[in-house]
C-alpha cells in the first residue's frame, strides 16, 4: 500500500480524545522495546514519524495516526515494561482494556513479539484477551533479521505453538531494516478495512 499522507492527530489517554469522524482503526500492541515503533516508521515509509526511543515504555498515550485520510493506525502503550511504576502499570492497562473492548471503530490489531524469544507472560495474556474479545488479529514477529532465514521455520512453529494461535490468525516474520514481511501486513490491513 502507498501511504501518501501521514498525520498524528491526537496522543490520547481517554475516549472522550478519541476522533470522532468514524474512520476504521487498526492497532499495534507489544511489548515495549518490541519494535513498534520502528514498524510503523517502516509501513509507512516515514524515517520519524512514530517516536523510536532505546528507552522502553516511552509510548504512554494511544497515539492515532491517519492515514491516507482513510484510517487509522493506533499506536498503543507497550507492556511489561518493569521500570514503570505499578500505579502507572494500572493505569496503561485500563486504557488499553476500554480502548480494546469499548472501541467500534477497531478492525483488527497487530500483536507483535519478538521472533528470537518465547512468548512472554504478557504477550500471551494479550493474545487470550483479545481472542476472548473476538477481535481479529495477525501476529507479527519483529527483528527477523536478527534471526538467520534457515531458523524462520521453526521460530515461526515454535511461537504459534506457544501462543496456541488459532486456525483464523495469522504469523509474520517482519524485519524494520528491510522491510521483509510488510508486503503481508498490508495485504492482512486491507482485508480487515471496509471497502
Amino acid at each position: 500500500m502507498q501511504i501518501q499522507d501521514v498525520e498524528l492527530v491526537i496522543s490520547a489517554v481517554a475516549p472522550m480524545q478519541y476522533p470522532t469522524d468514524g474512520l476504521p482503526e487498526i492497532a499495534l500492541t507489544g511489548r515495549s522495546n518490541v519494535g513498534k515503533s520502528s514498524m510503523i516508521n517502516k509501513l509507512i515509509q516515514r524515517k520519524k514519524m512514530a517516536r523510536t526511543s532505546s528507552t522502553p515504555g516511552k509510548t504512554q498515550t494511544l497515539n492515532f495516526y491517519k492515514l491516507n485520510e482513510a484510517f487509522y493506525f493506533v499506536d498503543v502503550p507497550g507492556y511489561g515494561y518493569a521500570k514503570v511504576s505499578k500505579t502507572d502499570r494500572e493505569k496503561f492497562s485500563q486504557m488499553i482494556e476500554t480502548y480494546l473492548q469499548e472501541r467500534t471503530t477497531l478492525r483488527g490489531v497487530i500483536s507483535l513479539i519478538d521472533v528470537r524469544h518465547e512468548p512472554t507472560k504478557d504477550d500471551l495474556a494479550m493474545y487470550d484477551y483479545l481472542k476472548f474479545f473476538g477481535v481479529p488479529v495477525l501476529v507479527v514477529a519483529t527483528k527477523g533479521d536478527k534471526v538467520p532465514r534457515g531458523k524462520w521455520n521453526q521460530r515461526e512453529s515454535k511461537l504459534k505453538k506457544a501462543l496456541q494461535l488459532n486456525q483464523t490468525d495469522d504469523l509474520v516474520i517482519f524485519s524494520s531494516t528491510s522491510g521483509l514481511g510488510g508486503d503481508q501486513i498490508w495485504e492482512w490491513v486491507t482485508a480487515h478495512l471496509p471497502e
